[in-house]
């Protein structure tokens, strides 16, 4: 990933909580017809190593068994910037328009499991993640027992050991101060989540 001086994210703490905090990702694999991608939510263990799964019926996990290195990417907010929000341009018109935007890219080793102990572990924890603070959260247990022994066995793991982590902050830093400023006014103006949320972003 090019990545200027400026823009990069190099605190691993931060890069760990970003993971963390976007919950799904595109796994980036070499097939036999070339890279692919296929889109899951993932896991961040206490260990550091990511955890997911994929229909058995997907090829891509008996693809890592031949080719194990694969990158994961995880994607923050992003959001189109006008020149217009640029003080600077009302002075001297030397201004294009850009994209702010967040990402993660972790690279590293993918193992297939097909455990069920390990399947079991994971399920679990990946669903208690995203239904903890619902008034009735969902339990992995409150499906029928023959049902998901049928789903288990419909899935299989995968455990990616992170090699290296590379981020990127894309957000107007290269700007002085009064242009990021503007470009905050304008996000705000402009309105939406992500918007909103890249505009936190600014320095």
């Amino acid at each position: 990933m090019y990545t200027p001086k400026h823009f990069a994210e190099t605190d691993f703490e931060r890069l760990q909580a970003f993971i963390r905090s976007r919950g799904f990702g595109t796994l980036v694999t070499v097939g036999p017809d070339g890279p692919e991608a296929n889109h899951m939510p993932l896991h961040l263990d206490a260990s550091g190593r990511l955890q997911c799964h994929v229909a058995r019926n997907n090829p891509v996990w008996e693809q890592i068994v031949e080719s194990p290195n694969v990158l994961v990417v995880f994607q923050g907010p992003d959001a189109y910037i006008s020149p217009n929000w640029y003080p600077t341009k009302q002075d001297t018109g030397k201004a294009v328009p850009t994209w702010n935007y967040q990402v993660v890219h972790a690279y590293g080793q993918a193992t297939p499991i097909q455990d069920r102990d390990w399947l079991w572990t994971h399920l679990n924890h990946l669903t208690d993640l995203h239904e903890q603070g619902r008034p009735e959260p969902w339990s992995v247990r409150d499906a029928p027992a023959d049902y998901l022994e049928k789903m288990m066995g419909a899935i299989v793991g995968l455990e990616i050991t992170i090699d290296r982590l590379e981020g990127k902050t894309k957000a107007s830093q290269n700007q002085p101060e009064r242009n990021r400023e503007g470009v905050k006014e304008g996000l705000a103006n402009n309105g939406g989540e992500a918007a909103l949320a890249m505009a936190r972003e600014i320095p």
